[in-house]
């Protein structure tokens, strides 16, 4: 997983650490229809459908959609020949994450940086530069768990990062989605507009690997990134009666960029993290994203009002939440949720705490029809955790959609 503290300001003046990592750049995912996905994205999740990369623009092997809202940045793209490595992808695992992409200064020192410390390139992903009369973009990509990569990115003159979100072209190639009178794209984008579900940034992005290679991720981004541990839980903590996994979350020097990775654990019956990789083609992969509110009762209302669907948790959960997690607050001098409990409780919406203060989160089915990728919508109020005492009450509403699905 990928978490994110409050989206930064781009830094102007590089560091000495060539792996200093500015932001998310963009998120792509490999779909097998960009633009009817593009569609969907927008219309349940509020996205800008704001820019895309096709035939039109000489694009001769894929079609890219640029998604936005506030500083999320998605490229959904999808092959236009049955040889491209995303078609063939598509097929293998379905539509899914393929590259959580950073910006550096210089993606080609990071690049190398990162290959000494025993990266290995992607295919292709050696650095390559991309430039018009504008400015350029350097892209250099290395492999990570599974299908998973991550590019490091450096931009200049007009495809700056503060420029594009600002509302600058993403980049070469790249044309504004055309939204005349009439168009699709400007009755979405405008309804958006006035309706936002409030989403701000990738707040965290989670991996799941096979039984006994969490470690061995684990020490790739220590080694290879230079990431360091954030928290650490292990099946004590997220079991139930029938699963169990166990999880490790990996931060980047500055605890800008978080990435837990989960393995599964042995239990009764079959862990969402197994479930996953059983219908991912047992390849490891990116599960979820989460992503940032400031206000989540509105986001949750506002994604329910558009259809989203999410996990549902029982009445009981809410017998019992407040008074474990007022008390975590009071015992640590933090003042008590100021969150409606009903309407809390009306949404479905989960509530944790710790020493650091709450959050609030609720989490989406999986969003295609193989149980794989999915969102994460939270809230943070001081808590940089990632609702501990939430783990046994979400994993039983998994395990309920997983009985449904036939896969517990």
């Amino acid at each position: 997983m990928t978490t994110m503290t409050p989206a930064p300001a781009v830094q102007t003046k590089p560091g000495t650490d060539p792996l200093q990592l500015i932001d998310v750049d963009h998120v792509r995912f490999h779909v097998g229809n960009a633009k009817q996905a593009a569609f969907f994205y927008a219309h349940c999740f509020g996205f800008q459908i704001d820019q895309v990369c096709d035939l039109t623009t000489g694009s001769r092997d894929t079609a890219i959609y640029l998604l936005t809202q506030g500083n999320i940045r998605f490229l959904l793209t999808s092959a236009l020949s049955a040889e491209h490595p995303a078609a063939l992808e598509v097929a293998m695992y379905g539509d899914g994450v393929k590259d959580v992409a950073f910006t550096v200064f210089d993606a080609e020192k990071a690049f190398e940086r990162a290959i000494k410390n025993g990266a290995v390139a992607a295919p292709g992903g050696e650095p390559r530069t991309v430039k018009d009369a504008h400015g350029s973009i350097t892209t250099a990509t290395i492999r990570t768990y599974g299908k998973t990569v991550h590019s490091f990115i450096s931009r200049t003159g007009a495809y700056d990062l503060t420029k594009v979100k600002q509302g600058a072209l993403f980049a070469p190639r790249f044309k504004k989605m055309e939204t005349g009178a009439g168009s699709a794209v400007l009755t979405i984008n405008d309804y958006n507009r006035k309706n936002p579900c409030g989403l701000k940034y990738v707040d965290h992005l989670v991996g799941n690997v096979e039984m006994g290679k969490m470690n061995y991720w684990v020490k790739f981004y220590e080694d290879v990134l230079e990431f360091t541990m954030f928290k650490h839980f292990d099946d004590k903590d997220i079991a139930t009666e029938y699963s169990a996994l166990m999880s490790k979350v990996m931060a980047s020097g500055n605890n800008l960029i978080k990435m837990p990775i989960n393995e599964p654990a042995e239990g009764k019956k079959k862990s969402q993290v197994q479930e996953y990789l059983d219908w991912h083609t047992n390849t490891p992969g990116v599960q979820h994203l989460a992503l940032r509110t400031d206000d989540e009762l509105h986001s949750i209302a506002a994604l329910r009002a558009r259809g989203v669907d999410f996990l549902t948790l029982p009445d009981a959960y809410y017998d019992k939440v407040w008074a474990r997690v007022n008390k975590m607050l009071t015992d640590h001098g933090h003042q008590a949720v100021k969150e409606d409990h009903q309407k809390v409780r009306d949404l479905g919406i989960l509530v944790d705490a710790d020493d650091e203060g709450y959050l609030l989160q609720l989490f989406t089915k999986p969003l295609q029809d193989r149980p794989t990728l999915f969102f994460e919508i939270i809230c943070r109020r001081g808590s940089q955790s990632f609702g501990k005492g939430n783990f046994k009450a979400l994993f039983e509403a998994l395990e309920l959609e997983q009985e449904r699905r036939g896969n517990l």
